[in-house]
């Protein structure tokens, strides 16, 4: 299927690693011109490398904190300056630290919603005149855990809501010259949890890397955790004109392995 995204100019927050770099990958691939974003600089770097190796468009990087507001303004301006204008918009950011309720102070809570929220407020109160212009689509990358509450992901299962009931009032808000959709990733071999499946290796947990995996993956009805890249292509979908009637929904994708109705 062509997407038709040739051309459109992208910018995709938190995306020099894991899953907003498979979703700037995933534009790319389509013939999207992609500006990733991310902290440190020598990994962003690595990563716009690795996404051109096999982009049809072109690809640029901008290091920046998102929650840091001046970071931001330099981020959409500097996508703007690269291609002129901003077709599509991906905002992703890294979770916050795990940890029950009792542990968590009143500094953690509003970390956690500077991290989540308002760098999204944030990014698209900049991108939007851009959007505008050329009938644009955000997606937000948020969590499964906003339909079913993780252990130990407080922050994640309160926080993200918020996100959801942005991209909601967006969707209405700004249509029809903007659709606006939310992706909710189940667990995606990312770095994190190659990480994680690397440290339970050491502890003697697993006796190898794919028996880590296959621990991950079960319960999943498709057999196994995601490839990045299969949340990647639904951005992608959700970017184009493809997917023109769809807007201000949430999108699972998690192999399946949710137990909610909805």
């Amino acid at each position: 299927m062509d997407l038709q995204l040739q051309g459109n100019a992208a910018l995709v927050t938190a995306s020099s690693s894991g899953l907003g770099k498979a979703s700037a990958r995933a534009l790319a691939k389509e013939g999207a011109n992609v500006v990733l974003n991310g902290r440190d600089e020598e990994r962003l770097e690595a990563a716009v490398e690795d996404v051109r190796t096999d982009a049809t468009g072109t690809v640029v990087g901008q290091s920046g904190d998102l929650t840091e507001p001046d970071d931001i303004t330099a981020l959409v301006e500097r996508t703007v300056d690269e291609f002129g204008t901003i077709d599509h918009l991906v905002t992703s950011a890294g979770g916050p630290p795990s940890g029950p309720f009792l542990e968590k102070s009143d500094e953690d809570w509003y970390e956690a919603f500077d991290l989540l929220v308002m760098s999204v407020v944030r990014v698209v109160r900049e991108a939007v005149d851009h959007l505008r212009d050329g009938g644009g689509t955000i997606v937000t990358i948020t969590s499964s855990s906003v339909k079913e509450a993780i252990d130990g992901l407080v922050l994640s299962n309160s926080v993200r809501m918020g996100v959801i009931g942005l991209e909601k009032t967006l969707s209405t808000e700004l249509a029809p010259e903007i659709r606006a959709n939310a992706v909710l990733p189940g667990v995606h071999e990312t770095p994190r949890i190659s990480e994680v499946i690397e440290q339970g290796l050491e502890r003697g947990e697993y006796d190898s890397y794919e028996e880590g995996l296959e621990e991950r993956s079960s319960g999943i009805p498709v057999g196994s955790i995601g490839d990045p890249m299969d949340l990647g292509r639904t951005i992608a979908f959700l970017s184009s004109p493809q997917s023109g009637y769809i807007d201000g929904e949430t999108v699972t994708v998690d192999g399946g392995a949710g137990a909610s109705n909805l």
